[in-house]
């Protein structure tokens, strides 16, 4: 089992950056493969990106890349995304997730969730 905690997000103007992190206490952090996903006011959850329990794999929205990045510190049981050029449209609460062994897009896939963090981009 897994408790993630995050931290980060807040109230940027757009072009701005963010920094969002999420950990956890656990060792086995590093055989899940993590993911972010966002829930704008009335609209469904969406996949933002994920990278796999090595590290070596990552997946993201067309609508994010190049501005977004997402990366993992295994040692510290840390998933990171730096969100760059933000966009009033990335206005969202923000989830990480972890999926044991292999990365999915789909958040019915993710095992255990973090608490979410609101990220507000003024225009």
């Amino acid at each position: 089992q897994l408790h993630l905690v995050q931290s980060g997000g807040g109230l940027v103007q757009a072009g701005g950056s963010l920094r969002l992190s999420c950990s956890a206490s656990e060792p086995t952090f590093s055989s899940y493969s993590m993911g972010w996903f966002r829930q704008a006011p009335g609209k469904a959850r969406e996949f933002v990106t994920y990278i796999t329990w090595r590290g070596d794999s990552t997946e993201y929205i067309d609508s994010v890349k190049g501005r977004f990045t997402i990366s993992r510190d295994n040692d510290k049981n840390a998933v990171y995304l730096q969100m760059n050029s933000l966009k009033s449209e990335d206005t969202a609460v923000y989830y990480c997730a972890a999926k044991y062994y292999r990365p999915s897009t789909n958040s019915d896939d993710y095992d255990y969730w973090g608490q979410g963090t609101q990220v507000t981009v003024s225009s």
